[in-house]
């Protein structure tokens, strides 16, 4: 079963920066390539929101209110995928799952919360 670990959530002052991390220690590299690798979050009382995506070095995408502020990356050969945020507001308080998808077949990161807050 693939496994999805997140890491690198916490509490931050606004104007601060964080750097999520998601893993896949299980999945075999090859495959790992065909994901496409997201970072959703879900605030309290709030439907879960795709916050990136990337497919490869060259191609991602971004929700409107993080443009400019957050960068999705991936680390093929270590099946790492990360997302670096800066400028963070209150409103980006919330539970970031990462996620891989490849045609049917989707996947899930426990979470973790991420606090912007004086």
């Amino acid at each position: 079963q693939v496994q999805l670990v997140e890491s690198g959530g916490g509490l931050v002052q606004p104007g601060g920066s964080l750097r999520l991390s998601c893993k896949a220690p299980r999945m075999i590299t090859s495959t790992f390539n065909q994901y496409v690798m997201g970072w959703y979050r879900q605030a309290q009382g709030k439907q879960r929101e795709l916050v990136a995506e990337i497919v490869d070095s060259r191609t991602s995408n971004y929700e409107d209110s993080v443009k400019g502020r957050f960068t999705i990356s991936r680390d093929n050969s270590r099946k790492m995928v990360y997302l670096q945020m800066t400028n963070l507001k209150p409103e980006d308080t919330a539970v970031y799952y990462c996620n891989a998808r490849w045609g049917r077949n989707e996947h899930w990161g426990q979470g973790t919360q991420v606090t912007v807050s004086s």
